[in-house]
C-alpha cells in the first residue's frame, strides 16, 4: 500500500494516467484507502481534501489521479440574476450545499430538495454529474435556528 499525503504539484504530462475512483462524501474525509484501476492498493492521510483529477502517486509506467464518481444531481437553469438569488437562497435555506455555473445551479439529488422545487413550481433536470460543490460562504461556525 502506497500512503498519500497530499496532490502532487508536478508530474510527467507525458505518462498514462490510471484512475483512483472515489465518491465525493469519501473525498471530503482526511482518512481512507482507495483502489486504483489496476489494483494498486492507496492510504490517504491527508492534511487538506483532494479534489477531482489531482494527481497523487507517480510510477515509473503511469501518473495516478483521483477520479471522482458522478453521483445524481438537480441542475436548476437560471434565467435572471434575481432569480437566481432566489434559488440560491431557497436551496441554502434547506442548509444543502450547491455548485454553480453558467448551466445553473447544481445540488445533490435529495428528496426535500425535489419536494420544494416541486411546490414552488421550478423547473429542475436530474442529471448524473460529478458534484463540486462551491467551498465559499461556508459556515465556520454551527448555526441554530433558535434566534431568540
Amino acid at each position: 500500500m502506497h500512503l498519500i499525503t497530499a496532490a502532487l504539484s508536478t508530474y510527467p504530462d507525458s505518462l498514462p494516467q490510471i484512475a483512483i475512483a472515489v465518491d465525493r462524501h469519501k473525498l471530503a474525509r482526511r482518512r481512507w484507502r482507495g483502489l486504483a484501476q489496476d489494483g494498486r492498493d492507496f492510504g490517504f492521510d491527508l492534511i487538506e481534501p483532494l479534489q477531482h483529477g489531482d494527481p497523487v502517486f507517480v510510477s515509473e509506467q503511469a501518473v495516478y489521479c483521483i477520479d471522482q464518481l458522478p453521483e445524481s444531481c438537480l441542475r436548476l437553469p437560471l434565467a435572471a440574476a434575481h432569480e437566481a438569488a432566489w434559488l440560491g437562497w431557497m436551496v441554502g435555506n434547506l442548509h444543502f450545499k450547491a455548485a454553480f455555473s453558467h448551466d445553473g445551479i447544481l445540488v445533490q439529488d435529495d428528496l426535500a430538495v425535489r419536494q420544494m422545487l416541486e411546490r414552488e413550481a421550478i423547473a429542475y433536470e436530474p442529471v448524473q454529474q460529478i458534484f463540486e460543490p462551491s467551498k465559499q460562504g461556508g459556515h465556520a461556525h454551527e448555526h441554530s435556528h433558535s434566534h431568540a
